[in-house]
């Protein structure tokens, strides 16, 4: 099965690496430091049990026009980063391709084979100008929601934190002999990757926690069992967390969990940084439409107010534009460096 895994960051990195491993034929679409050090030495995944993974025969390419056309193009760039890819990930695709999409969040896709009111709506907070249909088509899509923690380390080097769960949905919730495929190629590489009847149901169960721990964190620089221990931080990931609820109700989505046990499987992870946390402290644009304001959209299309969620949202689209301007910051000396 021939593979592409676009991005190679802490979740693509470990995804491709054990793809590879399990003898699945994988290209990794990448640039920069990542490309030069995966062409150099290979893909690198440890983890936290003391293995780890050195895959040296993968290749790695930035160059789209001579990969070809691939049976399985997974997705592994972050959710604002995939406008900047699409177009040339089309170039992957041709008319039996599966596209595994690995976004936190609300996808681009939500609405598509969704049904009532909302059917084929436009989710524009991940999707400002409704063009990503054009290049990633919705009826190719297997959705995929992404529990491993891991961290990219070092170009080439992913450190695997923990968790190996890859749940795969069709969007119409039909068991397709192509999820089966994919999910069989996961399962060989050491994943637990189920066919599941409902991805929107298993994507809101992620993004619950998501959308409140992962700005919380990157506001505060606290790992999850600190916001879960602090009485502020947790009543407020309580408060965020029952908007959403709500709004997911309106949406036909009813949690397995409860609120209360949601937020203890948070506290079991432990000190762990959040990604959106990861991102800050790196000075990288942080996941905050897909995870946030996707569910501030979803609330007005629902009639349903989020009053927690903006305020979480403002104070975290304050902080990235101030990180923004930062990185943009170039002062005489660097200039004249």
């Amino acid at each position: 099965m021939k593979i592409a895994v676009i991005g190679a960051g802490a979740i693509g990195g470990l995804v491709g690496a054990k793809l590879a491993e399990a003898g699945g034929d994988v290209t990794f679409m990448v640039r920069g430091a990542n490309l030069e050090a995966i062409r150099r030495q290979g893909i690198r995944v440890y983890s936290s049990d003391g293995s780890d993974i050195a895959v040296r025969d993968v290749r790695a390419s930035n160059d789209y026009t001579t990969v070809g056309v691939q049976d399985v193009v997974v997705l592994a760039v972050k959710a604002h980063q995939l406008a900047n890819v699409a177009a040339d990930a089309a170039r992957l695709v041709g008319p039996r391709t599966v596209i595994v999409t690995m976004q936190n969040g609300i996808p681009f896709w939500y609405f598509h084979r969704h049904g009532g009111a909302l059917a084929d709506a436009v989710v524009r907070s991940v999707d400002p100008l409704g063009s990503l249909a054009r290049y990633i088509p919705p009826e190719q899509v297997l959705g995929c929601v992404v529990y491993p923690a891991s961290e990219l380390v070092a170009p080439g080097v992913v450190a695997h934190i923990e968790g190996d769960r890859l749940p795969l949905g069709e969007l119409d919730g039909t068991c397709s002999d192509r999820a089966t495929r994919v999910s069989e190629c996961f399962i060989r590489a050491g994943f637990k990757a189920p066919i599941i009847d409902d991805i929107r149901e298993e994507i809101w169960l992620k993004l619950w926690g998501n959308l409140t721990f992962n700005p919380i964190s990157a506001l505060t620089r606290a790992t999850l069992v600190d916001i879960c221990d602090d009485e502020g931080t947790r009543a407020l990931a309580a408060a965020m967390m029952g908007e959403a609820q709500t709004v997911a109700a309106k949406l036909g989505i009813a949690f397995r969990v409860s609120l209360e046990r949601r937020i203890a499987g948070a506290a079991k992870v432990g000190k762990h940084k959040t990604s959106m946390l990861q991102d800050i402290e790196a000075l990288r644009e942080p996941e905050l439409e897909a995870l946030v304001g996707s569910v501030m959209e979803l609330g007005r299309l629902t009639g349903i107010a989020t009053p927690h969620i903006d305020a979480v949202y403002g104070l975290m689209r304050l902080l990235a534009k101030t990180l923004a301007a930062q990185r943009e910051d170039v002062t005489p000396a660097r200039a004249a460096a």
